[in-house]
């Protein structure tokens, strides 16, 4: 089965970019929203995505048109692992404005996924939310529409049995700025069906990520296994008043070399997915306990609308 048309079902922060990149390689994608005022929020993020491909390109544009940088030029590895000429920017700005017209934003959840052959899942980081919209989806499903959920912490398990087709059903899990961070983590269920497994391995491949493939269920995948507990740690030392944010970045960047801070990571990721995720932990009710703690400080933030990059703030003005 070879892929044509995609449906990503959300539009908040990675569900638009799988999107965008999605359309950028030349598939057909419906997104789903669940309102009129969700579409209107919606745009703004693929206009954005839009600039900042187009603006990518030019920037690598006049690199290739400078000797003295020419052997400089970052090419994300999302939008190219080729050796680029200046005649192929152009032709990758055709790709992106061609990609952004085969966008489609849908309330109606049936009209989504008639022609769907992968449908991918992005809705917020919440248990309820997800089983709703898996137990909808289930009325209008085609049998032969695979489907991945995009959750960061949620095993796929949890929801196989809401869908008529465990089988088809997995886990597809992308890294913020898809177009530099080109990874997709693949993990299946118990039942999840190698077939499927392969063609969305394949699917992963054609979008410009790396396959990152995962041999049993795992809580955080590969990349949040190894980068939640760093996250976990900076809110912790926060919450507690231990140390301001810029030192806390400041002794992981300079202490390991690494390009960005926890907290930075973090305005990238979304406040608001951080917060869902604590929302999780089981002692997060208990005042005495850090979760609350590291809740109640995310909360703050979110009141006042400082969710991060995507709103030009979170916890640094962007």
């Amino acid at each position: 089965m070879k892929f044509k048309n995609v449906t990503v079902a959300g539009g908040g922060v990675l569900g638009s970019q799988i999107a965008f990149q999605t359309a950028f390689k030349g598939f057909d994608v419906n997104v789903w929203l669940r309102s009129e005022g969700s579409v209107e929020r919606a745009k703004p993020r693929f206009d954005a995505l839009k600039e900042t491909y187009l603006s990518i390109l030019d920037r690598i544009k006049v690199g290739l048109s400078d000797e003295k940088t020419v052997n400089s030029v970052i090419i994300p590895r999302g939008i190219s692992t080729e050796q680029l000429a200046i005649d192929d920017i152009e032709n990758l700005k055709k790709d992106v404005e061609e990609g952004f017209n085969r966008i489609h934003l849908l309330t109606d959840l049936e009209k989504s996924v008639e022609n769907c052959d992968l449908l991918i899942e992005a809705v917020s980081e919440n248990p309820e939310q997800k089983s709703d919209f898996y137990k909808n989806l289930a009325k209008v499903l085609n049998d032969n529409t695979i489907v991945a959920t995009n959750s960061s912490t949620l095993l796929p398990s949890s929801f196989k049995d809401l869908l008529p087709h465990p089988e088809k059903y997995l886990a597809l899990h992308f890294a913020n700025e898809i177009w530099n961070n080109n990874t997709a983590e693949i993990m299946g269920h118990s039942e999840t069906s190698h077939e499927a497994f392969d063609e969305v391995v394949s699917f992963a491949k054609d979008i410009g990520m790396i396959p990152l493939k995962l041999k049993k269920e795992q809580p955080g995948y590969l990349l949040n296994s190894l980068l939640v507990p760093l996250l976990d740690a900076a809110m912790t030392l926060k919450a507690l008043d231990i140390a301001d944010i810029e030192d806390i970045d400041n002794a992981w960047r300079y202490g390991t070399g690494a390009p960005f801070g926890p907290f930075q990571i973090l305005d990238v990721v979304g406040l608001k997915t951080a917060y869902n995720i604590t929302l999780n932990k089981p002692d997060v009710n208990d005042k005495n306990s850090v979760a609350y703690q590291i809740a109640q400080m995310l909360k703050k933030y979110i009141d006042e609308n400082k969710l991060g990059r995507g709103t030009k703030e979170g916890f640094y003005k962007y």
